[in-house]
């Protein structure tokens, strides 16, 4: 027997057309469970097709999450084509440059719409079933971020800090209903989007040095995280959050000069 089975459990992966998402989306399929895809991108189409022809069950819907009509009707159109879901993978994002003095109010209000609250707009829509079943488990994408600023990047680590703390809440609510909320937060992943970061000189070894696993971050890192979180082997756990970075943000005490104290 698996040690992970989640074989007749409809699975939404929001964002999971590309980078994370898409590994998420594949790492759920490889145990079983029948996956949704849903992305503003028609592309994301190619992610389900992927799954299909590996021998597994996935669809695609396009939905935009930060439009309640459109999740409202993904919801409606999933029951009857798939079935109710047990698990929510909160992962659509977005990130947008500037530092907070210089970013206008209609950028700051576009990655919170999509960061923050289209993640409870989904866990209010694909959570409803889940509450009247009494079982689910939602799993949210934050960031390393959500504790560590990442400067001149806009709104992104508010927003990654606001899901942390609305997981907390949705678990200590929806606990005794029997949905459990947990937080994956990926720092120093190679996905599509942070591609054009890593093809700057010097700064994928830069990066890697940086990091005690000595290696930069693949999806399906993630990917392993947020499966066990969705699986009953994570039952009793509720309301944490999983960093999944190779050790990085461990490492503060190591950047202060300490003479005496460096590696032999």
């Amino acid at each position: 027997m698996a040690w992970i089975d989640l074989a007749a459990k409809v699975a939404v992966v929001t964002g999971g057309g590309a980078g994370i998402g898409r590994g998420i989306a594949l790492g759920l399929a490889a145990v079983g469970a029948d996956v949704v895809v849903l992305d503003r991108d028609e592309a994301a189409s190619a992610v389900a097709a992927e799954i299909r022809d590996q021998g597994g069950r996935a669809a695609f819907f396009p939905c935009d999450v930060t439009s309640d009509d459109e999740v409202a009707r993904v919801a409606e159109q999933m029951a009857a084509k798939v079935g109710p879901p047990a698990i929510l993978v909160n992962n659509a994002g977005t990130m947008l440059p500037g530092g907070l003095d210089g970013m206008t109010m209609a950028e700051w209000d576009r990655v919170l719409s999509l960061n923050l609250t289209g993640y409870l707009r989904c866990a209010r829509v694909f959570g409803e079933p889940m509450l009247e079943r009494k079982a689910g488990a939602i799993v949210h994408v934050a960031s390393i971020s959500a504790s560590c600023p990442q400067s001149y990047s806009g709104a992104y680590s508010v927003s990654k800090a606001g899901v942390v703390m609305l997981s907390r809440q949705l678990a200590v609510e929806w606990g005794p209903r029997g949905v459990r909320s947990n937080v994956v937060s990926p720092g120093m992943i190679r996905t599509p989007m942070t591609e054009g970061i890593y093809q700057a000189p010097g700064v994928l070894d830069a990066r890697r040095r940086l990091v005690p696993a000595q290696r930069i971050g693949r999806p399906e890192d993630i990917a392993d995280a947020v499966v066990f979180l969705a699986s009953e082997r994570a039952s009793y756990i509720t309301g944490e959050e999983i960093i999944v970075d190779g050790g990085f943000t461990k490492t503060l005490m190591g950047v202060i000069p300490r003479p005496g104290f460096e590696p032999g």
